[in-house]
């Protein structure tokens, strides 16, 4: 039943995204759900979150889930307007910066055609999704749309599946 009502929201999104317009819609350049500009400043987050449904899983500085995206290759995001405005990028003004159980060494960015900087973790851009709402919420777990599948990460960068 989740997955279907996930799936009525993602076409409602997208025919919304289609029939809007030649206007980028505004949720592809939100960085995260309101943002600090403390954050945002000294570079994004991203840390561990140990009690999740599905363990220890990526999150954002405020436990929002990150996810990647199968189709991307290697470092380049391959999720642009519809889909970014389903899978916001997860941006960085600053080098990202490793929280709770984060490796540093696996952070890192690369820019988006837009000249953007998204945020990558052991290779993978990194990536929200329009249906989290909460910190902890991890809906987008094994979706598979816009040309591959949306996976959370484990600590060492690798897909949970």
């Amino acid at each position: 039943m989740q997955r279907l009502l996930i799936t009525a929201a993602i076409t409602s999104a997208l025919l919304a995204v289609a029939c809007g317009g030649t206007s980028p819609s505004t949720a592809a350049a939100s960085p995260s759900p309101n943002p600090s500009p403390s954050a945002a400043a000294s570079g994004t987050t991203i840390a561990v979150a140990t009690n999740t449904k599905l363990g220890q899983i990526l999150v954002d500085g405020k436990g929002m889930t990150v996810y990647l995206f199968v189709a991307d290759s290697g470092t380049t995001s391959s999720c642009y307007t519809s889909c970014a405005a389903i899978w916001p990028p997860v941006l960085t003004t600053g080098a990202p910066q490793a929280g709770t159980g984060a490796t540093a060494s696996l952070l890192g960015t690369t820019t988006r055609t837009d000249g953007k900087i998204e945020v990558t973790y052991a290779g993978h851009p990194l990536y929200y999704f329009v249906q989290d709402k909460a910190s902890g919420d991890i809906t987008g777990q094994g979706i598979n749309g816009f040309g591959g599948l949306w996976w959370v990460l484990t600590p060492s960068g690798a897909a949970m599946h």
